[in-house]
């Protein structure tokens, strides 16, 4: 691991500033950026730690109606807290990891980094939940841009994400039984004016919403509905643990799980 400076700031305005400094890295939870570290796939010169910041940690809910969820919230406090508003939000933060995971991870660390197989990044993009940073709103179809690729500049910070609430909600995923990341994972979340299908761990791309999936589930909400739907393959990751083919049979699956579950 290399060498670094690490700096705990109290408060977000101490935090904007240690990050302004060249090569300063946040550290949320610290479950890919450490294993990074340590293969020395990076070299921040200095991290700042934002898990000491009181102000982003926390569950409550807006003058809307969303359910608010400070950006250094761990995965277990998402888990315990979110579930009276947000039952669909809170079973996918305890599905996350093991329990050593969902006690360091954070929300904010997790959407910053966009893995292509992380389970928030469908949570965010079904919902069409706002990221809040320390200068500006972005909503989340502005906010995923690829894989392991956002709108957040250089020195953004994840204050808070907002999540509408839903009529009705679910997230199902087909888990690699070693890490508990999605080989494939769905979140289906229906409100008022239609559904939203977002899908992670199948694409190259990252999440993405399912348009086709989301016009049939908005004209009836019923897994018959898409019935024999699969999105198409091309695009699809092939690895060592499925196909293209395989992955995009899987999303079809999962989403006729999650409306019934739903």
């Amino acid at each position: 691991m290399y060498a670094f400076d690490l700096v705990r700031p109290a408060t977000l305005a101490d935090a904007v500033a240690a990050m302004a400094h060249d090569e300063a890295q946040a550290l949320g939870g610290g479950q890919t950026l450490i294993p990074s570290l340590k293969a020395r796939l990076a070299s921040p010169a200095t991290l700042v730690s934002l898990t000491g910041i009181a102000e982003m940690v926390g569950v409550c809910r807006g003058d809307d109606g969303a359910v608010c969820i400070g950006g250094a919230t761990t995965h277990a406090q998402v888990a315990r807290d979110v579930a009276a508003h947000y039952p669909a939000l809170a079973k996918l933060a305890l599905g996350i990891g093991d329990p050593a995971v969902r006690n360091r991870g954070t929300i904010g660390g997790s959407v910053a980094n966009n893995d292509p197989a992380a389970c928030y990044p469908s949570a965010v993009l079904a919902s069409g939940a706002t990221i809040v940073t320390n200068t500006r709103h972005i909503a989340a179809d502005d906010y995923f841009q690829g894989m392991f690729t956002t709108a957040l500049e250089p020195g953004e910070i994840i204050t808070e994400v907002r999540f509408p609430v839903p009529m009705q909600a679910a997230y199902i995923k087909f888990e690699q039984p070693a890490s508990r990341f999605a080989l494939t994972g769905v979140f289906v979340a229906r409100y008022a004016d239609g559904v939203r299908v977002a899908v992670t761990g199948a694409a190259e791309q990252g999440v993405f919403r399912w348009s086709d999936a989301e016009a049939a589930l908005s004209a009836q909400f019923a897994a018959s509905a898409i019935a024999g739907m699969a999105p198409d393959a091309d695009g699809m990751i092939t690895d060592l643990h499925g196909t293209a083919a395989y992955r995009a049979h899987l999303v079809g699956v999962l989403t006729r799980r999650a409306v019934e579950a739903a």
